[in-house]
């Protein structure tokens, strides 16, 4: 368990500077930033609380599975981002500024990419349960 919190916290990372860098393309910046922060590692590792909800659903419907992801995304996003403000008196990430923001800790329309993510998950998780880890 311990092998797959740090193995999702890897590939949220990656992840996200991959994302970061192609925004930054698509801003016109040729340089390919992309950029994370430290806190972010623990919080994608925390991706580890997907896979007992996986167990549960994983006979559902593709539309609601990734519908049950997103939300236990958004939420996880919510608690650590509300954490972090809380304890230290900085989020990492602040959408106060953008549209369907909710406190500024979550992004409505970023909705389609953890959709997309939870149903990743579902494969990276099978993945992992075969090769053992």
């Amino acid at each position: 368990m311990i092998t797959r919190f740090f193995i999702y916290g890897l590939i949220g990372w990656c992840t996200e500077i991959f994302w970061t860098g192609l925004g930054s393309l698509l801003r016109g910046d040729r340089k390919l930033r992309g950029w994370t922060y430290l806190w972010m590692f623990p919080i994608y590792g925390m991706a580890i609380l997907l896979e007992p909800i996986h167990h549960l659903i994983k006979e559902w419907p593709i539309l609601i599975r990734g519908g049950v992801y997103t939300t236990a995304i958004y939420l996880i996003e919510y608690v650590a981002g509300w954490l972090l403000r809380n304890t230290i008196k900085i989020c990492p990430w602040d959408y106060t500024q953008t549209p369907y923001a909710i406190h500024g800790f979550i992004r409505l329309d970023y909705a389609p990419a953890w959709f997309v993510a939870g149903l990743l998950f579902e494969k990276i998780y099978g993945l992992l349960l075969t090769l053992e880890i």
